[in-house]
């Protein structure tokens, strides 16, 4: 079950907390090559099955950025934001890909709220840390930092 965050209040209370994790969602490769089409990235350890048997992960594997990318749509299932007229992408501290995603694995999002910092009244930027996961693999995929800036 998500937390529910109301507003600036909500974020500074739960500040320096790991909220949990989403549910596992299977990476499949017709998402990779989606991935693929929309940014132009064909190399052939994302897109080429056959040739990717015989590379170093045994199989294609996502993407890093696809990793990512896909914060929005698992951060939902363990936060939910209101109180805000609008958020705004701010962009990304540290991000690092400490391991492959595997295609046919599943990965899951942990989130913690690593720092509020308000900016002015009725606006603050949030810092989370994001950690992709996926199953059963020693290390995780993704580590990042992802800010955003919230209004009230």
């Amino acid at each position: 079950m998500a937390t529910e965050i109301n507003g600036i209040a909500g974020l500074k209370a739960h500040e320096g907390q790991h909220l949990g994790y989403s549910d596992w969602l299977e990476i499949t490769q017709e998402r990779v090559n989606q991935f693929a089409e929309a940014t132009g990235d064909h190399q052939w350890i994302h897109t080429d099955p056959e040739r990717a048997k015989d590379g170093p992960f045994g199989g294609t594997i996502a993407h890093g950025y696809l990793t990512l990318s896909i914060g929005p749509l698992l951060a939902p299932q363990v936060m939910q934001v209101t109180g805000f007229k609008m958020g705004v992408n701010y962009g990304c501290g540290k991000v690092r890909f400490p391991s492959p995603v595997p295609v046919g694995s599943k990965l899951r999002l942990g989130v913690e709220i690593k720092e509020i910092d308000e900016l002015a009244p009725g606006q603050a930027q949030a810092t989370y840390l994001y950690t992709f996961e996926v199953e059963g693999a020693a290390k995780p995929s993704c580590v990042a930092e992802v800010i955003v800036r919230v209004y009230e």
